[in-house]
């Protein structure tokens, strides 16, 4: 059962559930189908939700004054999706979520997910430990950023997910990055990536 990735999903984390526990947590979350180009989130709006992928690719991304796309990061299976600062203070989200490719989806409200706090405490726990991975995912990004040029970036990138390759485009990988397309085709012809 593809819902159930998301028990396992916690369960990785060292979390343990009564089989009432997760009955109530499946129960919770609704399953999203987007097609590929379909948003799940637009700049301006307030992010009430949390998705976990299940299947497929979603990018996290914002423009910038002059239009130019920067995405913050990629989400594909077993990974969550959300805009933080607008989930937690409800803010307009200055991002937007869109599907790379099809995508299934399970989805939660912040008016579904805060009441299950209370009925499975251990959920805050899973959340707390899902908060510290993304800080360090951001840490390390910004780190790199900061302190690697474009083609020690791209090879780290490789290195790091080596399986979103073939699935993105050299335009996508290159937003990432913060860099050209064809710098980026540059740095793959001298690398032979």
């Amino acid at each position: 059962m593809k819902r159930a990735s998301i028990i396992d999903n916690f369960e990785r984390k060292g979390i343990t559930f009564e089989e009432k526990e997760k009955q109530l947590i499946l129960a919770s979350f609704q399953t999203i189908h987007l097609k590929k180009k379909e948003y799940i989130l637009n700049a301006g709006e307030i992010c009430d939700f949390q998705a976990f992928v299940v299947k497929g690719c979603c990018k996290v991304y914002f423009l910038d004054n002059q239009g130019q796309e920067h995405i913050i990061y990629f989400a594909v299976e077993d990974w969550w999706l959300a805009d933080l600062e607008s989930y937690h203070f409800s803010l307009p989200s200055k991002f937007y979520i869109q599907a790379i490719e099809d995508c299934e989806l399970l989805w939660i409200s912040k008016e579904v997910k805060e009441p299950l706090y209370k009925e499975i405490p251990v959920l805050e726990r899973v959340y707390r430990l899902m908060l510290g991975q993304e800080c360090i995912a951001l840490q390390r990004r910004i780190m790199n950023k900061l302190s690697m040029d474009a083609t020690t970036e791209y090879e780290d990138f490789c290195k790091r997910y080596p399986s979103l390759l073939k699935r993105l485009t050299n335009i996508q990988i290159a937003s990432y990055l913060g860099i050209s397309q064809e710098f980026l085709s540059k740095i793959r012809s001298k690398k032979r990536i």
